[in-house]
This record gives C-alpha cells, sequence and structure tokens, in this order.
C-alpha cells in the first residue's frame, strides 16, 4: 500500500480524515500514485494538477523521504520507501507571500 499524505484543504475537500492508503498498479510514480488518488476521490481531480495539462498546480509541491520531488519527471519511479509503504508521498501546500 501506498501513503499518500494531503494538505488540509485536500483532505477536507475528499472528506478524510488523516493519511490516504493507495493500491497502485505497476511502477510507483508521481503519476501512478496521483492517477490513483483521483480514481478513489474524484473530487481531487484538477486539484493537484491541471486539468488538461497533467502538470502539477504551482502552490503544491511533492516530497519523498525528504526529498523535493515536484521538479522530477512524473514518471520517475519514487523512492524504495515509499514503494514499500516505510514512507508517506506527500503533497504540501506551498505559502507565498511577504
Amino acid at each position: 500500500m501506498i501513503r499518500v499524505w494531503l494538505p488540509g484543504h485536500l483532505r477536507t475537500l475528499a472528506n478524510i480524515d488523516g493519511e490516504v492508503q493507495l493500491e497502485v498498479q505497476g511502477a510507483v510514480t508521481q503519476r501512478s500514485v496521483l492517477d490513483a488518488l483521483e480514481l478513489r476521490y474524484p473530487m481531487l481531480k484538477g486539484t493537484i494538477r491541471e486539468h488538461v495539462t497533467g502538470k502539477r498546480r504551482s502552490f503544491l509541491r511533492f516530497f519523498a523521504c525528504q526529498e523535493d520531488l515536484s521538479h522530477e519527471s512524473p514518471d520517475a519511479p519514487l523512492p524504495d520507501a515509499v514503494v514499500s509503504g516505510a514512507e508517506p508521498f506527500l503533497v504540501v501546500g506551498a505559502i507565498a507571500g511577504g
């Protein structure tokens, strides 16, 4: 099982308490995890990635194993610790302003 942590506003939208656990078929990548997440919680479609381009929304970042994966290829394999369920895949809301 892949563990996914979402920011509060997305957990509220999807009516989720805490962490999400997903089964991902095939290679475990950002794309496959987000596809599985959107399939299970269709109300999240378009909130994490753009509808048309599939690119990450500007004010969201992806982390795993204390590494920022936001600019990695969406088809790059996620770390083994995420695949095994030892570590979560984090979707983090960025903070902007001054």
